[in-house]
């Protein structure tokens, strides 16, 4: 009997990936696959395969990395109201130094976002749209929404964006 030389890794049933160890181009792949989960959170009518089409990656990836996020209805897979997959964005600090966020829900993750659509509002002249943020924290980092200081670090927020080079943070 010839014997395998090489072990295989075999991943249990709801078993986590954690983002941390992998290689650069699945990590890429899971950003992906965040972002079609999200896609099929913002769109109900949206199917996994489509989302998984207009995102660049496969199903099986989708399924790969976040099956805790997939419910079976209907007969369909479907997207759960919300996920506990952790992820690594930016904010800026008082500096217009982007500041990692290691976030572990998707309801973190949506405030961050919604935090900066808002605080590019503010910079085009809607000045009272910071005002929902003010003293608040998103995953224990404290948000920026002075006026002094985002008049200060303007110049620093062109260059900004929610996420960097992968969403793991690396």
């Amino acid at each position: 009997m010839k014997s395998n030389s090489k072990k295989t890794l075999r991943r249990g049933r709801g078993q986590k990936i954690a983002p941390t160890g992998l290689p650069q181009r699945s990590q890429f792949a899971r950003d992906r696959a965040m972002h079609a989960i999200s896609a099929m959170r913002r769109d109900a009518k949206l199917s996994l395969s489509h989302a998984a089409k207009l995102q660049g990656v496969k199903p099986a990836t989708i399924k790969k990395y976040f099956s805790s996020s997939l419910e079976r209805s209907k007969g369909k897979l479907r997207v759960t109201k919300c996920d506990r997959s952790a992820a690594t964005l930016y904010v800026p600090d008082a500096n217009g130094r982007a500041v990692p966020v290691h976030t572990r829900s998707s309801k973190d993750r949506k405030a961050l976002s919604r935090y900066l659509r808002d605080l590019g509002r503010y910079l085009r002249g809607k000045r009272n749209a910071l005002a929902p943020w003010r003293g608040k924290t998103i995953a224990g980092v404290k948000l920026v929404t002075s006026a002094d200081v985002i008049v200060s670090i303007e110049p620093a927020l062109s260059e900004f964006s929610l996420y960097r080079s992968t969403n793991s943070g690396a």
